[in-house]
């Protein structure tokens, strides 16, 4: 007997695909301080006395932000297999070297300050440097390449996905624009977090550059915008499409138009908010820092980055990975899903453990709130 479930089918797949935003969103939020921190520790921090303020800024919460990618790759596989395939098959070397990265990140907080030793404080504090740069700007490169569409198709009897570019191909002048955006975004951030919670030399520098980051952004998110909406081949669905049907991206009939992307702002006008968002609150941070708010001007970068994810989200749908060699494998949120039970009983789970890791975060955040300087660094003996 079928048994009727609450939600409909296509609208736990939209709720999902949502969600997948929501936590993209919170990983680069929430660990974009992080990363931006660390890719500008050589530029708001002189000496080694600095350097050990910047770090024991983020020292307590790193960890429990990465939580968040974690959680993003575990939604893309159990809700989007056929995405989760297609996209870590791709994107593989790019994806190892991400790995390298986010584990050479962990070694260097734990082992920086083991030894007094200049020397090896200073090639620790670089692999930290790198290990941001690196990380903001692959996340943003994929998100380019996702954009431009991804050379993949599948074979016809197995569905299995076959990848047919390169490792260097991914690197488009496009793509590394995408990753430029990325990487001045998660600094802006960072910095007006070390505005904030800092004091003295650190603080100003971190202040001057949080400004020049939040104007970066705001001219380089709206170039990528222009590109996109005049030099970038958008993918249209042609077909009827049966939002209920088990997913099969083979069933579909795509075409490839210039400006593409553009078509749901022009049947939904009210998504442009995101896009205005994005640049208006990265300029609203600039001015903000100037002022000294330095709490409005986090939530104001917040928002920024949050805004410049959802509008290639919303840019995008219902496509979560097109395909630049057979667009009509391209994946979509009506082709490339979990079963209709499975997304419920995910949904359920998400629902009873997403309040709980809020709070709990939410508690950490509140405990280790406060200015960090180099006096609560040397009174602490568990500081980095």
């Amino acid at each position: 007997m079928e048994t009727t479930l609450p939600l409909d089918y296509a609208t736990l797949r939209v709720l999902w695909w949502a969600l997948l935003g929501v936590l993209l969103i919170g990983f680069a939020v929430m660990d974009g301080f992080d990363l931006g921190i660390a890719a500008c520790l050589h530029l708001v921090a002189r000496r080694d006395a600095e350097r050990r303020v910047v770090l024991n800024v983020v020292g307590p919460v790193w960890e429990g932000n990465q939580v968040w990618l974690i959680t993003a790759g575990g939604a893309i596989f159990a809700a989007w297999p056929l995405l989760y395939a297609t996209s870590f098959s791709s994107f593989y070397l790019a994806m190892m070297l991400l790995l390298i990265a986010l584990i050479l990140r962990p070694v260097g907080f734990k082992y920086r300050s083991k030894l007094p030793d200049s020397s090896w404080r200073a090639r620790w504090d670089a692999i930290l440097c790198l290990s941001g740069v690196v990380t903001a700007l692959v996340c943003g490169v994929a998100m380019g390449n996702v954009i431009t569409g991804v050379p993949f198709g599948f074979e016809a009897a197995t569905l299995r996905p076959v990848w047919e570019g390169s490792f260097f191909g991914l690197f488009s002048p496009f793509a590394l624009l995408c990753g430029v955006v990325s990487v001045t975004m998660l600094c802006m951030h960072g910095m007006v977090l070390l505005a904030w919670r800092t004091d003295g030399d650190v603080a100003g520098r971190a202040r001057c550059f949080a400004w020049i980051f939040a104007l970066a952004t705001a001219a380089l998110f709206a170039a990528a915008g222009y590109w996109v909406a005049y030099g970038i081949d958008g993918h249209v669905i042609t077909s009827a499409v049966d939002t209920a049907r088990a997913s099969n991206p083979m069933l579909k009939s795509v075409a490839v138009q210039t400006g593409g992307w553009m078509a749901n702002f022009e049947r939904w006008p009210a998504m442009w908010a995101a896009p205005v968002l994005g640049v208006a609150a990265a300029l609203l941070t600039a001015a903000l820092v100037l002022l000294r708010r330095y709490g409005m001007a986090f939530l104001s970068s917040a928002l920024s980055v949050s805004a410049v994810i959802a509008t290639v989200g919303l840019a995008l749908f219902p496509f979560v990975l097109p395909s630049s060699s057979q667009p009509q494998a391209g994946l979509t949120v009506w082709d490339a899903s979990s079963s209709h039970g499975t997304l419920w009983i995910m949904l359920l789970a998400v629902c009873f453990f997403m309040p709980l890791i809020t709070l709990y975060t939410g508690w950490v955040y509140r405990v280790m709130r406060g200015t960090v300087n180099d006096s609560s660094v040397q009174d602490n003996p568990n500081a980095y």
